[in-house]
């Protein structure tokens, strides 16, 4: 049912940049909150980012806050992370994730309703 496909990850060296991007279908992209989440080795998942339905609001992580920008495009069913200034500390698996229901959530969220495969992110010289 529903599917969020990542792609767009990849090795950068530190300060580099990389854009992000999630295919959603399966459900009313446009009706949803989305977040990107993300994964480093042994740990769980962590909130990174959060957009409202018509992305016209986002939020961020503290760690990544200046530096990375959440955007989305309904009309293509897509979500993006433009990721500048990259760290060694950004290293991880990206997810794109819905919340478990439709409306504005608490932030950061708890929980996820879904999320996709990722894709990898390594910063290094």
């Amino acid at each position: 049912q529903v599917q969020l496909v990542e792609s767009g990850g990849g090795l950068v060296q530190p300060g580099g940049s990389l854009r992000l991007s999630c295919a959603a279908s399966g459900f009313t992209f446009s009706s949803y909150w989305m977040y990107w989440v993300r994964q480093a080795p042994g740990k769980g998942l962590e909130w990174v980012s959060a957009i409202n339905t018509d992305g016209t609001n986002t939020y961020y992580a503290d760690s990544v806050k200046g530096r990375f920008t959440i955007s989305r495009d309904n009309a293509k069913n897509t979500l993006y992370l433009q990721m500048n200034s990259l760290k060694s500390e950004d290293t991880a698996v990206y997810l794109c994730a819905t919340p478990r229901r439709v409306g504005a959530p608490r932030l950061p969220p708890p929980d996820f309703g879904s999320w996709g495969q990722g894709t990898q992110v390594t910063v290094s010289s």
